[in-house]
């Protein structure tokens, strides 16, 4: 029988099922391999398995009355979990951690064992479940750790209670002597980690002269050129980096650059000589200013001190405007004098040397190099001359000697002692009995006294605030130095606004503070809502109650500026791995430095962590955005609610929340609400 012409043979016609089913028995084989540890890691993520490692580091059989059963706030907050934080007559007190010697029992009896795993049930735990092994995670070392030192560190300050105060010039605000003028060599820069110190900062007319001498160009591999696959991903690279820095505030955050300029030789994305600057703030860049040999406006708003921002040099690829021979040879006729144009190469050359100067001058940087102006950097408020205390230089460049002229004679002082105002009107005010609308947790670090008294002199002083409608308190956790922990404790016991956590503060670690925020809020005030914020985040107060108070009052509400789909980064700066976050996308979270949550959800978090349940995670956003949706698919809807006037970067017009202010913005943006303005004070 002949077959039609459109039918295609048997072999090619049974091709494909083939095929389909073949595939289906390989998923078929590797499911019944896979399918016990599918079933583990199922079971340790539900909670049915009865030997998890508690929140604390003691198993789930262990008994009640052992110490180690506790949840771990619970050996620094207060006896027993459900008492109040602040457990005393004086509710705004700071709260001290129980007197219990680590090395004892709870009458003394047998020596504790130092407490394990802490963390509990994070993702960790399912990895090494899988990989048979018994290793912490770096975060729970991490944790493990500040905790230790902390505790040792709060013994220690406890012991000084009431005694004669550590004499530190810092602490009490001596005035201090400073050098005119310093010098160093290369070899002594490269012996103190390429840094410089500059004992009292810089002031307007202070210079520094750099010499030195960049590397040769070496090849460097581009991931990025080659996943965009666009040329040779290995290119020539040669540039240095000088960067005046301020002082550290929390261990685990880089210093703030109060100055960075980048000259890259041989180009980056634009393939030519740049140079670029910026200014960094809590590890947040601003935006940067490019100079690649165009010459930058002339206008008197965008002149520094009269310079341009970023002087013109040769470029192959520019277009040169010459006047036509017809035009010229008229100017000659008419008599218009005809000056010579000075041109100039770039001002860094590979293996040659150079000089390069940045003056100090009133509205910015002015950076010159060989004698001649190369580029200049108007100043960006909250970023102040004094704060410059040491010069960095790293990179592809050989530096010979460091000159820094005109210096200050004495500095005003980082001191507590003068940036703190023990006044009786910024002192809290004792909590209310009954319930209110809001409480407010402000994240801080021990040494933030300046952006605690910016805070409480401007939206502390809210009208919300103040009728205590809306509570605030601040949450810090301990310092490496001793003077620093007790002049913070000693504004504590002034201002009653601070609740200290006494484990040592570490950039990683800023999820247990908020836990803590929202234990405070359900249990020491009862609030309908509990907002977060950073101690460098200005509130319109009466705006974000405005905006809660359009929900309606029995939805579940998480508010913010909402992410989605947000990915995590595998490699760079901010990498995180896939045994600390094995999945590929975040869940829905708003960005930590300003958020609002509903009672039941702060209530859902406090009975996770007491049921020792808690899945923490070192984004501490990222975490209260996967309870929130823990709590929206296990208890009950909520309101997602998002909004970009919650800022994440800066400050916008008409905000609600303004993030990277520093205490001299928070000043000015008080004072623009004051007039009826909601406008911000950053120049970013």
């Amino acid at each position: 029988m002949k077959r039609p012409k459109g039918e295609p043979p048997v072999s090619r016609r049974f091709k494909l099922p083939h095929l389909l089913l073949g595939l289906a028995a390989l998923y078929l084989l590797f499911i019944s391999f896979k399918f016990p540890e599918f079933l583990e890691s199922a079971t340790v993520l539900s909670g049915d398995d009865n030997g998890y490692i508690e929140l604390d580091g003691t198993t789930a059989g262990e008994s009640e009355d052992s110490d180690l059963n506790k949840p771990f706030f619970g050996s620094v907050y207060k006896d027993t979990f459900h008492r109040k934080l602040e457990d005393n007559q004086n509710q705004n007190a700071p709260v001290r951690p129980r007197k219990v010697p680590l090395a004892e029992g709870r009458n003394g009896s047998s020596p504790l064992k130092p407490l394990q795993h802490r963390y509990g049930r994070i993702t960790s735990k399912v990895m090494r479940r899988q990989n048979r092994t018994s290793d912490l995670s770096v975060l729970e070392r991490m944790a493990d750790e500040a905790w230790t030192l902390g505790l040792k560190a709060w013994e220690e300050l406890d012991k000084l209670d009431g005694k004669e105060t550590i004499e530190s010039s810092i602490v009490e605000g001596k005035p201090e002597s400073c050098p005119s003028w310093l010098s160093i060599t290369g070899d002594e820069l490269a012996m103190g980690d390429k840094v410089m110190f500059l004992p009292c900062g810089l002031a307007a007319g202070s210079s520094i002269t750099i010499v030195g001498t960049p590397h040769r160009s070496h090849q460097e591999f581009v991931p990025q050129l080659a996943k965009l696959r666009r040329g040779d991903p290995l290119v020539m690279v040669s540039q240095f980096m000088i960067e005046l820095q301020g002082l550290k505030a929390v261990d685990g955050e880089d210093p703030p650059k109060i100055l960075h300029l980048n000259p890259r030789l041989k180009g980056d994305w634009s393939q030519r000589p740049v140079l670029e600057h910026n200014t960094c703030y809590r590890m947040q860049w601003g935006s940067a200013q490019r100079c690649d040999g165009l010459p930058s406006k002339s206008d008197d708003d965008m002149l520094v001190d009269g310079y341009r921002r970023c002087e013109k040099w040769m470029r192959n690829d520019a277009v040169d405007s010459k006047e036509s021979k017809t035009t010229s040879w008229f100017k000659r006729f008419i008599g218009r004098e005809q000056k010579p144009e000075v041109t100039w190469p770039f001002p860094f050359v590979e293996g040659r040397l150079f000089i390069l100067t940045i003056r100090a001058g009133v509205e910015g940087y002015h950076i010159s190099v060989g004698g001649r102006h190369v580029t200049s950097f108007p100043y960006r408020t909250g970023f102040t001359l004094e704060d410059a205390t040491g010069l960095a230089i790293k990179g592809d460049v050989d530096i010979h000697s460091v000159y820094a002229t005109s210096l200050p004679a004495s500095h005003p002082s980082f001191s507590p002692q003068r940036v703190l105002e023990m006044s009786e009107k910024w002192k809290a005010r004792p909590l209310r009995k009954g319930p209110i609308l809001v409480f407010i947790g402000v994240l801080s670090a021990t040494n933030h006294f300046a952006e605690r008294m910016a805070v409480r002199k401007t939206w502390m002083q809210s009208l919300a605030i103040k009728s205590s409608r809306v509570v605030v308190r601040f949450f810090v956790a301990l310092n490496p130095r001793k003077e620093v922990n007790l002049m913070m404790k000693e504004e504590a016991d002034y201002f009653g606004d601070i609740v200290i956590i006494p484990f040592m503060d570490r950039y990683e670690l800023v999820v247990l503070k908020t836990i803590a925020i929202c234990e405070f809020g359900v249990q020491n005030v009862s609030a309908a809502y509990v907002m977060k914020v950073d101690d460098d985040t200005f509130i319109r107060v009466d705006t974000v109650l405005k905006e809660i108070e359009g929900i309606f009052p029995k939805k579940s509400l998480y508010m913010g500026n909402l992410n989605l789909l947000h990915r995590p980064l595998r490699s760079g700066k901010w990498a995180v791995t896939y045994e600390e976050w094995p999945e590929e996308v975040y869940p829905p979270y708003a960005n930590g430095p300003g958020y609002i949550i509903s009672s039941d959800i702060a209530k859902f978090v406090v009975s996770q962590h007491v049921n020792k349940s808690l899945r923490l995670f070192k984004m501490e956003d990222v975490s209260m955005g996967m309870w929130v949706e823990q709590f929206n698919n296990t208890v009950k809807g909520v309101q997602y609610s998002h909004n970009w006037k919650f800022c994440q970067y800066g400050c916008l017009v008409d905000y609600y929340t303004a993030h990277y202010q520093s205490p001299r913005q928070m000043i000015c943006l008080w004072d623009k609400l004051a007039r009826g303005r909601a406008h911000c004070c950053n120049f970013r």
